[in-house]
């Protein structure tokens, strides 16, 4: 099946003009404490957390200033304790390193801990209007479900959308795979009899085909690179 990356880009575009970011944040240091904690949490969970946390901690340097003792419990349904700890240390080196401001760039933010790649283009969109594309688990679903991309990792498919798409798309394309992965395009049971991109959909196709349930993509993880063997000191050396 040939796939229509504009067909697909375009139908996505009719269907979610409005698509934007469902976490709720007013400002970078918002946008980056609220992404973090995200990770592995719904963005519903994470806005009932945040107005309490901004409201006890409005800004780097309040939080920098704070106890993981005292954040934790506050954030403590969005996950392991570790997120408490890398956002109060994450804040403490903004405060170290940029004075109290949250950095635009890739490097800056992803030597913060607990900040990835997906997490710092998440926040050099939505908070710096950066053109990028953060590939989380829906978008990378639905982008090879679709046809946009062909990968078997998080990496390889943001190099493949960002060549598919418009740059000035890019940031709203984010938007749009998200929208139709969570409403649609679901990891289980996607609802493709309703789906208005099946005519143009890679897997859908290939599902007719076979008569095989459309697959849901997992991305693969890079394995980490062997440790060096510990040199062993010899008697006399």
């Amino acid at each position: 099946m040939r796939v229509s990356k504009k067909a697909i880009l375009a139908e996505l575009a009719r269907v979610y003009p409005d698509a934007g970011p469902e976490l709720n944040f007013r400002n970078p240091y918002e946008t980056l404490v609220a992404v973090m904690l995200s990770a592995q949490c719904t963005d519903k969970q994470v806005n009932k957390v945040t107005p309490a946390l901004f409201e006890r901690y409005p800004d780097v340097e309040a939080m920098a200033a704070a106890s993981v003792e005292d954040v934790y419990p506050m954030v403590k349904s969005c996950g392991f304790k570790t997120k408490a700890g890398n956002i109060v240390e994450a804040c403490r080196l903004i405060l170290h390193r940029h004075g109290g401001q949250v950095p635009g760039d890739m490097q800056a933010l992803t030597a913060l801990p607990g900040v990835g790649q997906k997490t710092a283009n998440v926040v050099l969109a939505n908070a710096f209007g950066v053109p990028t594309i953060a590939v989380d688990t829906h978008v990378f679903r639905v982008s090879n479900r679709l046809g946009l991309a062909n990968a078997a990792n998080v990496e390889k498919t943001e190099e493949q959308l960002k060549a598919a798409i418009p740059k000035k798309d890019w940031v709203a394309a984010h938007h749009w795979l998200i929208f139709h992965g969570r409403r649609v395009c679901h990891s289980q049971r996607p609802a493709c009899g309703s789906c208005t991109l099946n005519a143009m959909c890679k897997a859908f196709d290939a599902a007719k085909k076979t008569g095989l349930p459309v697959p849901s993509p997992k991305a693969k993880k890079d394995k980490p690179a062997p440790k060096a063997a510990k040199k062993t000191e010899t008697a006399g050396a």
